[in-house]
């Protein structure tokens, strides 16, 4: 057996251990990059650490820590009044308003992670308080920053065109960018339907469901809110479990007053001042800092992990007892996996497995079937991997297959790829995906991550034969 084989069946073993097993997968994931990049490949332990994804850990960690903050001192719950206000209590309404923000965002020259990072803990952090399906508030943000990747000053856009081009390929850099926001606006309009938008759509109030439990059916039973917040370490755990009951009993009283604001009519009544009440002194910090996130790192490109972090030593220094429960609340369990499973496959594509993968479906002498399989090699290596990564490495592997008058078009397949490649960031393993799930508050973090794999999986099967139908076979 090959190395290429040997390094492809120890990525499926780690999924059936994960599986069958209570072991984070992260954990199996870097034992498994040791072991067949020392005894498989014979790279030293550097080679095999060069592919720790360093700048995503920063950024998971930065982002879930700041955004701990923010739901600590209650201004989480201060943007969702506004968000609630700004939409006349039309609850269905703000899904699609996170949808269109990060697709703005991206569209402009936003790098996808940046953008989701950004956005969905404030849309995660708004389902929890209404009741709304997670899996599809975070989908939406999802392909909403997917949707509007591929316009033409986008970072996805100009790789893809910028390579094209230096093919010599033609490309309609229109066709590419309306393909992608079509498709990922179908998909999470079948999404909003498929996960409670026709009842959202007839409630002009938050619903006054049972604090605890958020539905998120049909992929696996209903989630149950956690008593109690993430198990707090060291000398901190005193004065993080007190401001953790001091924080439940705020947001049940701002939940409390904003559903007895909204009515039919809009806000009235004495309970308007729940609404009304500006936010204190922190809160006001926090916004600042948020928006000093949002700008530089989208206007200025710096790097979101550090500015989160920086960020959120300044509102630490504010308030020594939020920081404290933050550190606890940041996702070690998700970050192991999702660094675990992104170092096992950067030894895969240091060994050049990736490429093997790509040159052996290219062989085959199907034409359309060939278009087939390099839509689905990229999209099975995007859920695991950096899409950025992904449409710059394999798009070229396409190059001498389009070039040679096989009788597939250039156009609508680099528009299939685009979408195929980028559509899968829904997984939990991919950067966006893993943003969402970091995300996550106050629901069963291990029944949200199977249900995102297994969106994620539908999502990485079905999308490839979709787009591959559409715009290669049409």
């Amino acid at each position: 057996m090959s190395s290429h084989m040997i390094a492809i069946c120890v990525l499926a073993l780690m999924f059936v251990l994960a599986t069958a097993l209570p072991i984070n997968m992260g954990v199996i994931a870097f034992v498994g990059a040791f072991l067949v990049g020392s005894v498989v490949a014979g790279m030293q332990a550097k080679a095999i650490m060069a592919g720790f994804p360093a700048e995503l850990f920063l950024t998971l960690v930065g982002i879930t820590f700041l955004f701990a903050q923010a739901q600590n001192n209650g201004t989480i719950d201060w943007l969702v009044r506004l968000a609630v206000r700004a939409v006349g209590g039309r609850i269905a309404a703000i899904p699609w308003v996170m949808f269109a923000i990060t697709a703005v965002l991206t569209s402009v020259g936003a790098v996808s992670p940046a953008a989701v990072a950004i956005i969905a803990p404030i849309a995660l952090g708004f389902a929890a308080k209404y009741n709304i399906n997670p899996l599809m508030m975070g989908m939406m943000v999802v392909h909403g920053a997917q949707g509007g990747g591929f316009s033409p000053i986008s970072i996805y856009g100009g790789i893809t065109n910028k390579v094209v081009q230096e093919a010599g390929l033609p490309i309609s850099e229109m066709t590419t960018a309306l393909t992608s926001l079509g498709v990922n606006l179908a998909v999470s309009a079948v999404l909003f339907f498929a996960f409670g938008g026709l009842k959202l759509m007839r409630q002009q109030a938050p619903k006054g469901g049972t604090p605890g439990s958020i539905g998120i059916s049909p992929f696996g039973p209903p989630v149950a809110v956690a008593a109690q917040g993430p198990q707090i370490y060291g000398d901190a755990e005193n004065e993080a479990a007190s401001e953790e009951r001091l924080t439940a009993q705020r947001s049940a009283s701002a939940a409390a007053g904003v559903g007895g604001a909204m009515g039919a009519g809009g806000v009235a009544g004495a309970p308007r001042e729940a609404l009304d009440k500006g936010p204190d002194l922190h809160q006001v910090i926090t916004v600042v800092g948020l928006i000093a996130l949002a700008v530089l790192t989208l206007m200025y490109k710096l790097d979101i992990g550090f500015v989160a972090i920086s960020i959120g030593l300044l509102i630490s220094i504010l308030s020594p007892q939020v920081q404290k429960r933050a550190i606890g609340q940041v996702s070690w369990p998700e970050i192991m996996l999702i660094v675990g499973v992104s170092t096992y496959v950067g030894v895969m594509q240091k060994m050049g497995t990736i490429t093997w993968v790509g040159d052996s479906v290219a062989s085959l002498t199907s034409p359309l079937m060939v278009a087939l399989l390099l839509l689905f090699v990229g999209a099975i290596v995007s859920a695991f991997a950096s899409s950025t990564a992904v449409l710059g490495s394999l798009i070229p592997l396409a190059v001498p297959f389009l070039a040679s008058g096989t009788g597939v078009g250039p156009i609508g397949f680099i528009a299939a790829r685009a979408v195929a490649f980028t559509i899968v960031d829904v997984s939990p393993f991919s950067t966006n995906g893993a943003l969402v799930l970091a995300s996550a508050q106050h629901i069963d973090r291990d029944v949200f991550l199977r249900q995102l794999m297994i969106y994620g999986g539908i999502v990485t099967l079905v999308a490839p034969v979709v787009v591959w139908l559409l715009f290669v076979v049409l």
